[in-house]
């Protein structure tokens, strides 16, 4: 994976960060499948942003009310005595391994098992690397918390429908300059969108990735040039269409006929599906027609 001459803390904190997530990734013996060892996801990308971003309360206009904004998080973890000091988000995209991948894509109606064992023993090992990620920060001398892990951190149905959380990592992410959405609402990375997501806050003065992309939606390929709706023709459910991702249905086709046909054969309680996340212009890079358009418009 991809790491360089070991970084000091003190030197270079933002590299010793994402240094520290490739390692824990790359070295974690619960990062492997227990049925045949293989890893739940390949060499992770990292990001970072300030955690008094305006999208950050711009959120609460575009997602709800109740979306938690990092300051809220860190004053619920810390007391709000601690005063508006700098405060930087971290986030990591984990992409989800080749051979799982793989075998996602040649199913038309139901997840592969390492899908699903990928969707229900990984996202406890994406747990494990928030935590890790705060207990080294705390070694330092910081203040951290995963915002996932806080007692404020909350399940609900929006008011426009569906199910939806009060912190949302895939927005986070977009804040941190690791991709944009895309139809069927997934998260689209320089590593595509069969991903999962994690953060950390802490109070350090982290300088922010940026953002390469002037649009929410920018690398999906439908919304660049309407060429493009696999994500729609891959969804079993019929949850995907031009107007975008019906969550309600999505997931009612997954607690109705996924789950009961394949939650015991594979032995998890929640088998996921990404079926829209495999087989598909951005499953592991942003579709190549917008990376020629950009490599073009660049030159020009």
């Amino acid at each position: 994976m991809g790491l360089r001459k070991r970084i000091r803390f003190e030197d270079d904190p933002a590299e010793f960060i994402r240094q520290a997530v490739v390692k824990f990734v790359e070295k974690s013996p619960y990062g492997r499948r227990k049925i045949d060892g293989g890893r739940f996801y390949d060499e992770p990308l990292v990001g970072f942003g300030a955690g008094d971003d305006p999208l950050f309360d711009a959120y609460k206009a575009i997602i709800g009310p109740f979306h938690l904004t990092p300051r809220k998080i860190f004053d619920a973890a810390f007391g709000e005595s601690r005063g508006p000091g700098p405060l930087s988000v971290i986030s990591w995209v984990l992409p989800i391994s080749e051979d799982t991948r793989k075998s996602n894509r040649t199913q038309d109606k139901f997840p592969s098992l390492l899908w699903s064992h990928t969707r229900y023993f990984g996202e406890p090992f994406n747990d494990r690397l928030r935590k890790h990620v705060v207990s080294l920060l705390e070694r330092k001398g910081c203040k951290a918390v995963a915002p996932a892990n806080s007692p404020l951190f909350a399940r609900m149905h929006a008011p426009s429908g569906g199910i939806t959380s009060n912190w949302s990592e895939r927005h986070a992410a977009y804040v941190c300059g690791l991709g944009t959405f895309g139809l069927c609402d997934g998260f689209i990375t320089p590593k595509g969108k069969a991903v999962r997501l994690g953060s950390v806050i802490v109070d350090l003065s982290l300088p922010p990735s940026g953002r390469p992309y002037a649009d929410h939606r920018e690398n999906c390929l439908f919304y660049f040039n309407g060429t493009c709706k696999a994500c729609a023709s891959r969804c079993p459910g019929g949850a995907i269409t031009e107007e975008g991702h019906d969550k309600e249905r999505c997931f009612a086709h997954m607690r109705e006929k996924i789950s009961p046909a394949k939650a015991n054969e594979y032995g998890v309680k929640i088998t996921g599906c990404g079926l829209c996340q495999t087989k598909v212009p951005c499953e592991f890079e942003i579709p190549k027609a917008i990376q020629k358009e950009r490599a073009k418009a660049t030159k020009d």
